[in-house]
């Protein structure tokens, strides 16, 4: 531990450099504008991982964004760690509610203030730079592939079709994802689970144009009005979500699993003062935690139809649209729920408007086991670097290529993330401690060294 925590000191200027200059790419694979931005990622992210001593790097070409892979198989009798990151990032909109540019990058109070800042630059840089060290002080104790996506978050469309067709390529003992948090540093936590994903677009159409508000309004059905009337009828008065059969295959925790899973430490004052909200909103008969980890949900993630411009415009629109994702946990199916979600929504559109829904994209929930090698690997890895045993929680997010890896490739995943749930993720102002940051990266070598150890 004192020789990685040395390496880190040494080097924390030209670390934290690197990752300014990776955090300046516009890596946006959502918006065709940013094209350019995302290919010169990939381009980094190989050189770099070149520079750090991996073998056979090479930009591996899909039908949308490009995967880096990279290698260092130096002995064939230990066990081979599989790291996954993303290189792409969330689009930084609204841009006038960041306080600094996304694309560049700015410390404020120890934190780096960048889009992709925590999701996922930083903490798949994390690894590169462990690897580092690892291979420059001859301290590699296992076997290490990468492989880097750039699709991310628009769903891992290719994702699949490269893990189908390089299997043997991609052949390892665990997969490591360091693309979710922990507590806090001073609690540090593993994630035994995540949420699964359905994520849908809906249109409604009313009459074929716009129409004059005041010779129209209240004779023919505006859009937006309909839409909204619809979204609210999707939670009844206990917030519980009304699709039917929405909830047939949710597994339920035990008494005893729900009261250690709110063991961990929260303070909902403090929650509700960070999120600037007077009281929090859920489903009825679950805490805050269970909320966001062991129970699904619908949410609204954008809404908008007819005039939205400065000043007035009395308009009554022809079209609206949302976009609706819905958390699942096991055992929901991503298809499943998106077909009852269309099945219900098209079911409850009045006569007075046409309504479409579009599937988007996917994905499976999923449970690591913590009696596992890897498990017991991260957590001594934990203990160790934090001083104190990690927390096992149950993550909010969705990763579904964790469920893709597990199907292709036969590997269970270890999640071991080290940014916040306050890093203003998918947000303005996303921001990754320069601490989370440097501790993971003196973190990621011990987790190499015990899985090692217990694998023997």
């Amino acid at each position: 531990m004192q020789n990685i925590k040395e390496y880190v000191e040494a080097n924390k200027d030209r670390f934290l450099d690197e990752l300014f200059e990776l955090l300046r790419f516009p890596s946006v694979s959502a918006d065709p504008q940013y094209k350019e931005g995302v290919l010169n990622t990939a381009e980094f992210v190989a050189q770099k991982l070149k520079d750090a001593g991996a073998d056979n790097v090479e930009i591996c070409p899909t039908a949308g964004y490009p995967i880096v892979y990279g290698e260092k198989i130096f002995d064939a009798s230990l066990p081979t760690v599989l790291v996954y990151g993303h290189y792409d990032v969330q689009p930084a909109d609204p841009l006038e509610l960041w306080h600094t540019p996304p694309f560049e990058p700015t410390v404020r109070d120890g934190k780096i203030y960048a889009r992709g800042a925590a999701d996922d630059k930083g903490q798949f840089y994390m690894h590169v730079k462990a690897f580092e060290y690892m291979v420059r002080e001859n301290q590699l104790a296992c076997n290490v592939k990468f492989m880097i996506e750039g699709e991310e978050e628009v769903g891992s469309e290719n994702l699949g079709i490269f893990v189908a067709a390089n299997k043997e390529r991609l052949k390892a003992d665990v997969i490591v994802i360091s693309d979710t948090s922990m507590i806090s540093l001073e609690h540090p936590s593993l994630e035994t689970g995540l949420r699964g994903l359905s994520y849908v677009e809906v249109e409604v159409t009313g009459p074929n144009r716009d129409l004059h508000s005041g010779v129209y309004g209240g004779a023919v059905a505006n859009p937006a009005t309909i839409l909204s009337k619809m979204i609210a009828s999707l939670h009844d008065e206990n917030n519980h979500i009304t699709i039917p059969g929405f909830y047939d295959d949710v597994v339920e925790l035990t008494p005893e699993e729900r009261k250690a899973l709110n063991e961990a430490p929260f303070d909902i004052e403090e929650y509700k003062t960070d999120l600037g909200v007077q009281d929090v909103w859920g489903e009825e008969g679950f805490s805050s935690i269970e909320r966001t980890g062991i129970r699904p949900t619908l949410e609204v993630n954008g809404i908008w139809g007819g005039y939205i411009g400065e000043g007035a415009k009395t308009v009554l629109p022809s079209k609206a649209f949302a976009k609706i994702s819905m958390r699942l946990v096991p055992n929901q199916n991503s298809e499943r729920i998106t077909q009852l979600f269309k099945n219900h929504f098209e079911g409850i559109a009045p006569k007075s408007v046409k309504v479409e829904v579009k599937p988007h994209h996917g994905g499976e929930p999923v449970v690591t086991p913590t009696d596992s090698i890897a498990y017991r690997a991260a957590e001594k890895a934990l203990e160790e670097a934090f001083g104190k045993k990690p927390i096992p929680t149950r993550g909010g997010g969705s990763i579904p290529i964790v469920a893709l890896f597990e199907k292709e490739l036969g590997i269970k995943t270890v999640l071991m993330g080290f940014g916040l749930d306050s890093d203003n993720l998918h947000s303005p102002n996303e921001k990754y401690g320069i601490e989370n940051y440097l501790k993971g990266i003196e973190t990621i070598p011990l987790f190499h060294k015990y899985y090692a150890e217990l694998s023997k």
